[in-house]
């Protein structure tokens, strides 16, 4: 395995991060079990995970996560060698069954922390992160920014604060936001240096073959003000294993599952995939190979976030922290982008 320190932390990371969204409804408690036990033994000390898990999200699964992670912390008594994220959910009109407002006033942030550090059962978190912006913006898959109608007024200084509290406290190490974008990013940053208060370590955004905007803006902000990335949906949905290329059918794959996932599905990350395929191949790698090693290797990712529901996947995916990609490679990687940018936002 290969580490990282977290960006203005002493905080040591693997460079693959165990993420645990599958953990509670594709994932039972002893899969989950299984899968840290695995992935804690080879090397992976970081696992991320969010008070909304598993995904995606319902009043019966709500909080599933959480609490399978804390059984395992509890049984194997490693809390102390693991770096552990989670995340507060931003507001969403479907998921009042949370708590009685989906925001991130003081009094929220209060309430899903205390619960996730429960289910957790753990005194405290590394990292803290607001998994989606309150203000109204284009994440999730928009292109571009849409002009909109929004309620939402500036309470940067006040949810800083009350995050600020919570480091004093000692209930979080560190704070991160996810699904932000380069604006927030800054408002983040602009508001703890001139108020003394916390400041960010890390926000949490797509980034695979198919979804490359981060580069756009955002990783210019990450290098000059040594913020990192955590890299989620490396392999789009299993879409970048190129399982799908097979022509089998993969009925128990997320996004046959919950068909209303459909960032990955589009005829021209399909004609980008096999694109990718291609390379891969030529180069004696799979397509996950070529996939993940291409996140892992970018410099402003601090750690890339994998999901697995098998022990196989896992393992395939760990395995390449081994593999480099060379300049060759990447060129023609950028070959297939220019011709095909991001068809996955």
């Amino acid at each position: 395995m290969k580490y990282t320190t977290l960006p203005n932390t002493d905080i040591k990371v693997s460079k693959i991060c165990l993420g645990t969204m599958t953990f509670g409804q594709q994932n039972s408690e002893a899969e989950g079990h299984s899968q840290m036990d695995y992935a804690f033994e080879n090397g992976v000390n970081f696992f991320d995970t969010a008070e909304m898990y598993s995904v995606p999200a319902s009043k019966e699964t709500y909080g599933n996560t959480e609490k399978i992670i804390g059984t395992w912390l509890k049984k194997s008594g490693k809390r102390e060698e693991i770096v552990l994220a989670s995340k507060i959910a931003g507001p969403n009109p479907n998921f009042t069954y949370m708590r009685d407002t989906i925001d991130f006033s003081a009094e929220s942030l209060n309430y899903a922390l205390d619960n996730s550090l429960k289910r957790l059962q753990t005194d405290y978190l590394d990292v803290y992160q607001l998994h989606w912006p309150e203000r109204k913006n284009n994440c999730f898959g928009q292109r571009g920014f849409k002009v909109q109608d929004d309620s939402w007024e500036d309470n940067i200084h006040q949810v800083l604060e009350t995050l600020d509290g919570f480091v004093k406290e000692g209930k979080i190490k560190h704070i991160g936001l996810s699904n932000e974008n380069p604006w927030g990013i800054m408002r983040f940053l602009e508001e703890s240096k001139y108020k003394n208060l916390a400041r960010i370590k890390t926000v949490q955004n797509p980034y695979s073959l198919l979804n490359r905007l981060f580069e756009v803006g955002t990783s210019e902000i990450c290098m000059r003000e040594n913020v990192g990335l955590l890299a989620y949906s490396p392999l789009a949905f299993g879409v970048l294993s190129g399982k799908f290329l097979t022509g089998e059918s993969h009925p128990n794959a997320r996004i046959k599952l919950f068909p209303q996932y459909t960032r990955y599905n589009s005829e021209q990350c399909t004609q980008a995939t096999m694109l990718y395929n291609e390379i891969a191949k030529k180069n004696g790698l799979t397509l996950t190979e070529l996939s993940l090693a291409f996140v892992e290797q970018q410099p402003f990712v601090s750690s890339t976030i994998i999901g697995a529901t098998t022990l196989k996947q896992l393992k395939e995916n760990i395995d390449t922290i081994k593999v480099s990609l060379s300049e060759d490679i990447l060129a023609e990687i950028n070959k297939v982008q220019a011709i095909i940018p991001d068809p996955a936002p």
